[in-house]
């Protein structure tokens, strides 16, 4: 395979790269600190290694940690570069006695059910600052100034004739991607069934589950597909 060919989801399982998960298109890392300071050395220990490569990940650093996405964005996902790069970022990690806190990973999309996405896009994009792309089809927005990965995407009105929604539901237009680790689905899932919550189809299972809050509102949790 081509240094710049996408990889699958299985594919990038495969390549065993253990700090790493893949939510909602590139990969991802949280490693902990313990005080801001370790965190800036920490990146700056990046920046010195990546200077050269032309090729440099996506870094937020906050008091408790510092996250780290990489991707190919000049392909539109995760490439072998990627991998490489990302075992380079954990050799760092480990040099510095930092570790990764893969189970607090994650990512949420909003999702507005519409037939007519192109009536509404450019409101939307005015409205948040976004620009079209991502990694669903049908002109998804996404975050110019890499905020934010995917700001809001589209899909066709559900059809609530399988799943009815209970009487105290009000009809919702809106509803909540929670993008985690293949290996943290169930956990999570799990806990919002223990605060109340409800599955209403794991159809389509392991990609995502459609659950509901105490009043009928529904949110999926969804994960990137490997074997």
């Amino acid at each position: 395979m081509g240094h710049d060919a996408v990889l699958t989801s299985s594919q990038i399982f495969d390549a065993d790269v253990e700090d790493w998960r893949q939510l909602a298109g590139p990969i991802r890392a949280r490693f902990r600190t313990d005080e801001f300071g370790q965190g800036l050395a920490f990146v700056n220990a990046i920046g010195e290694a990546v200077e050269l490569s032309n090729h440099a990940p996506d870094i937020t650093l906050t008091k408790t940690g510092v996250t780290v996405t990489v991707s190919s964005h000049d392909v539109g996902g995760v490439t072998d570069r990627d991998i490489t790069l990302a075992r380079k970022i954990s050799t760092i990690a480990a040099e510095a006695g930092l570790t990764a806190d893969t189970a607090s990973l994650m990512q949420a999309e909003f999702a507005l059910d519409t037939n007519s996405s192109d009536r509404v896009s450019d409101f939307y994009a005015a409205l948040l600052g976004g620009q079209p792309a991502g990694v669903h089809a049908g002109g998804d927005l996404v975050d110019p100034t890499g905020q934010m990965n995917t700001l809001l995407w589209w899909q066709r009105p559900r059809d609530d004739s399988q799943f009815p929604l209970p009487e105290s539901a009000v009809p919702q237009s809106w509803h909540l991607d929670v993008w985690v680790s293949h290996d943290e689905a169930e956990g999570r899932i799990a806990a919002a069934i223990a605060a109340g919550g409800h599955l209403v189809s794991d159809t389509a299972a392991p990609s995502y589950w459609v659950l509901e809050d105490p009043d009928g509102n529904r949110a999926c949790i969804c994960a990137p597909m490997v074997h």
